[in-house]
């Protein structure tokens, strides 16, 4: 009796060590909510990135009492971030890779009576295979145009059922699942990470790749520009400040008429063709046959 008692301390105390092994280990401690994520889910995530992560289901009081336990600086604000059902995931990834990976991996489930969409739901035009029936009435319900056509329901045009952030009903859900459409995705996903003292948010980690690749793209032709600019050396910028102080120097030489072979060739055509106006203008005035 007294064994059974002590049973979940025991067990408490054992997760509490294992946060502290793993946050030692570990350069990056993030919080996943764990809301429409499913075991089985769960179980995969943890099977494909055994090498890169380890993640944690654990009561939030418990893992507040392990974090206390650490020395990591902001602890406190982190513990803070700790909310609802959650799950710590542990990693020496930078909070940005895997925030990216694990949206990756996120798939699309069908919709229950109750669930939030995470993206605007559309219902394409189109044949849906349907034939012609009670499930009519569930269309002019969800406000959507159709037409009978060889013997099938037929989508009039694109339509939105439901817009980010909507619950979706119970009828609604039935005739998703009826035409296979999965609105909802789910997955882990990070919503705060602590990682060398800073704590990021989602919005922080969220980035848009395309813009970011411009931003860095822009940034580095800039930079280029300005090191051409005041003639700053360096391995991108030394073959084009070669390449323009030959050109003005090139310059220089046939303006000032200096004589070295290579430019006696410009020497010679620039003092021909300006033996030929002088040629001209004096043809002009009379002061040759």
């Amino acid at each position: 009796m007294q064994v059974a008692l002590k049973s979940p301390r025991v067990k408490k105390e054992r997760v509490v060590q294992r946060i502290l092994s793993l946050t030692k280990n570990h350069k990056t401690i993030a919080i996943s909510k764990l809301y429409k994520v499913r075991a089985t889910q769960l179980m995969e995530l943890r099977r494909k990135f055994r090498k890169d992560m380890e993640i944690i289901v654990v009561k939030n009081k418990v893992a507040s009492i392990a974090l206390k336990k650490t020395d990591l600086e902001k602890a406190e604000d982190f513990i803070k971030e700790i909310k609802d059902q959650s799950a710590l995931i542990f990693t020496n990834m930078d909070p940005f890779k895997l925030y990216m990976l694990l949206e990756k991996n996120k798939v699309n489930l069908p919709a229950r009576p109750g669930d939030i969409a995470t993206e605007d739901v559309v219902i394409s035009a189109g044949n849906t295979g349907m034939a012609p029936g009670p499930v009519l009435s569930e269309f002019k319900e969800a406000k959507i145009p159709t037409r009978i056509d060889s013997g099938s329901i037929w989508v009039s045009k694109d339509t939105v059922v439901a817009n980010k952030g909507d619950p979706i009903s119970p009828k609604l859900a039935s005739l998703l699942s009826r035409l296979g459409i999965k609105p909802v995705r789910a997955g882990l996903s990070v919503s705060v990470a602590w990682s060398d003292g800073l704590i990021f948010h989602e919005k922080d980690m969220k980035l848009d790749v395309d813009e970011y690749e411009h931003s860095i793209q822009d940034a580095y032709l800039n930079a280029k520009a300005l090191a051409l600019g005041v003639n700053y050396p360096t391995k991108e910028t030394l073959p084009l400040i070669i390449i323009r102080y030959e050109t003005e120097a090139r310059s220089l030489a046939i303006a000032a008429g200096y004589l070295s072979k290579d430019v006696m060739a410009d020497i010679l055509v620039k003092c021909n063709n300006e033996a030929m106006i002088l040629y001209g203008k004096l043809k002009d005035k009379g002061y040759t046959k």
